[in-house]
């Protein structure tokens, strides 16, 4: 009997302008940076691959064209890959997903363009299918360690949540992987600029986000210290 987790799409946000990387990214785009002598996509690509997901829906922007010539339909490396391009505005992260809600379908994924999370993907896919809630949250146990901790959980469920307004309570980090379905997103507007936090922070006011806590740290390559300790693991190959 097939995984019905495993039959959900990846919706990958990789629309931004990476500007944090620069001089890096004035020529090529986040996932074509390289890491460990690949571009980084391949890295996503070989990961999600393994955990037993096929179907991924780019949402992409700056450069994008560049993504596309390089990796097509995905048919080279045995997966499905669709796009949906911003525009000639960028719409936001919550925005970008609206965009691309028609080739999303009911549920999916939702993963950062540049984030190596090594996860039980279908796991967490599992868990979300079985709370019936409209969202889940991956976090991790951060205390301040890799970033500005945003999430306050416990007892399976996310609490509060904010980029912003930050409370001693929260001793958790958005991991970097949700599952949604695609209601979660009604009421917001198309076609403008929404922030995928904007969407969350409502779910958790309508206690609407589940929670899944992931032990295994997250790695990204967002910034150019994260981008190069992960390609010194991948080198040592601390992932194969």
């Amino acid at each position: 009997m097939a995984d019905p987790a495993a039959s959900l799409p990846v919706a990958l946000l990789a629309g931004g302008m990476a500007t944090r990387l620069r001089p890096i990214t004035e020529k090529i785009p986040k996932l074509l940076v390289e890491v460990a002598g690949e571009p980084f996509f391949s890295h996503q690509l070989r990961l999600l691959k393994k955990s037993g997901l096929t179907k991924l829906v780019l949402c992409v922007g700056y450069l994008g064209e560049m993504i596309v010539e390089q990796y097509g339909d995905g048919a080279n490396w045995g997966v499905h890959i669709d796009y949906v391009f911003d525009g000639p505005t960028l719409l936001g992260t919550g925005g970008a997903l609206i965009k691309a809600l028609p080739k999303l379908g009911d549920a999916f994924y939702v993963l950062y363009g540049d984030s190596f999370l090594p996860v039980d993907y279908l796991a967490v896919g599992r868990r979300f299918l079985a709370s019936g809630k409209l969202g889940l949250m991956t976090v991790f146990e951060n205390y301040e360690r890799y970033d500005a901790s945003n999430v306050e959980y416990a007892g399976g469920e996310i609490r509060s949540y904010s980029k912003v307004n930050r409370t001693a309570a929260m001793h958790h980090i958005d991991y970097g992987l949700g599952a949604f379905k695609a209601a979660a997103f009604n009421g917001f507007s198309r076609d403008t600029v929404v922030d995928l936090a904007s969407v969350q922070t409502a779910l958790v006011a309508r206690h609407q986000l589940t929670g899944c806590e992931i032990i295994e740290r997250f790695y990204e390559i967002g910034s150019h210290a994260g981008l190069n300790e992960l390609d010194t693991l991948l080198r040592a190959g601390k992932f194969r």
